[in-house]
């Protein structure tokens, strides 16, 4: 057996889709990098998610060299949005896939080993700078670190940043009915906004189903029963006969994205790269994490590894700030009821809105302009019946 080394020129705590990206993109560039991914866990392991993958997410690993991810699942080409009766749904212009973390995080990590990672079960507790490299627990020590370790980061922590806003989630497996069968299916709550259920088709009768909801300092965060019932209201009959309950914080993306420069970087939900309209974080945990790795490994090959946080904040706002920002401003608008059902009335009138609307939630899109006239189309319409002025966001 190879020894396993004490120094690297890559750590990675966290070997979930964000840690693994890290890991592929980083091999990519420099095949001949020492690349440590640790994890407190063996793999496979649950982890609470949706578990919904957009096409977007197979382009970016396929530039890293992943290919065939989803070859064995069915595609999912319908998305159900509904508010009480209002409902728009409509054909995606790309499919979605519906794969249990259980199953993806274990095939990027083998992708990631397979392109020359060690992978190295260790709970990370303690992370230090130490002269020209970070030393993690007083044994492991790396040129650069990245920290793909989810919400509670030790990395995060370790630079001392500030948390953002963050929702809370619950997430299981249940007996899909007929009625969401064959689509991603989302109902908002009439209170709590931003806060919504769903139901996602695993193509085995099964649905992962969930619900989520922003959490606020003037008012206590939902009880686990209330969750249930919460999901219950939105989506009659979802968690019956389900299992596998999982509840979990995500840390939402704001407008204001600053990467931490130096040898210390995050990556995904460490980061607080979590669409704060969807939840959704699968594509930014890859898109980051890729980055993050390329900017890692270019840093080495110029022979300094310091620079490595510079490179990655550089590409990183190049790719994701304006539609941070976007996504950042859309869920302020979002948390008007009168917004919100009209952004479903003029989705449902208008396919090239519906698509706008699914890229702002799924990848990197922006507020287009076919969206902004839709929506001010359907908000005009709103106000015919009554005449009244509108309602403060």
């Amino acid at each position: 057996m190879v020894p396993t080394p004490t120094h690297w020129d890559l750590a990675v705590i966290g070997a979930g889709p964000a840690g693994a990206a890290t890991a592929l993109g980083a091999l990519r560039a420099e095949p001949g990098l020492r690349v440590a991914l640790l994890d407190r866990a063996d793999f496979p392991r649950d982890k609470a998610c949706g578990d919904g993958v957009a096409p977007h997410v197979l382009d970016l690993l396929s530039e890293v060299g992943v290919t065939g991810l989803v070859d064995d699942r069915a595609p999912v080409d319908r998305l159900r949005l509904g508010r009480g009766g209002l409902v728009a749904e409509r054909r995606m212009a790309r499919p979605a896939w519906v794969v249990p973390r259980r199953v993806l995080d274990t095939c990027l990590v083998d992708a990631a080993v397979a392109a020359g990672a060690r992978l190295l079960r260790h709970r990370v507790r303690d992370v230090r700078h130490h002269g020209d490299a970070v030393v993690l627990d007083g044994e492991i020590s790396a040129a650069v670190v990245v920290g793909a370790d989810d919400a509670h980061s030790i990395v995060h922590r370790a630079l001392g940043l500030a948390g953002g806003p963050v929702a809370l989630a619950v997430r299981g497996y249940a007996p899909i009915p007929a009625e969401r069968r064959g689509a991603l299916v989302i109902a908002f709550a009439d209170r709590h906004q931003l806060a919504y259920a769903w139901s996602f088709d695993l193509h085995d009768g099964r649905a992962n189903v969930g619900y989520g909801e922003i959490l606020h300092e003037n008012r206590p965060a939902p009880s686990r029963i209330q969750l249930f019932e919460r999901i219950e209201a939105l989506l009659p009959g979802a968690t019956e006969g389900g299992a596998h309950w999982v509840g979990h914080h995500l840390p939402l993306s704001t407008a204001r994205w600053r990467p931490p420069t130096g040898r210390l970087l995050l990556a995904g939900d460490a980061v607080g790269l979590v669409n704060p309209l969807t939840g959704e974080g699968i594509y930014y945990a890859v898109a980051s994490g890729i980055e993050a790795g390329r900017a890692a490994a270019a840093a080495r090959r110029a022979g300094r590894p310091e620079t490595a946080g510079d490179r990655y904040a550089d590409a990183t706002r190049r790719i994701l700030l304006p539609h941070l920002r976007h996504t950042a401003f859309a869920a302020r608008l979002a948390r008007s009821t009168r917004v919100l059902e009209a952004g479903l009335r003029a989705s449902a009138a208008d396919q090239r809105v519906f698509d706008d609307l699914v890229e702002l939630g799924l990848a990197r899109g922006g507020l287009t302009p076919a969206m902004a006239l839709g929506l001010g189309r359907a908000l005009v319409a709103s106000f015919r019946p009554t005449g009244r002025l509108p309602e403060p966001p």
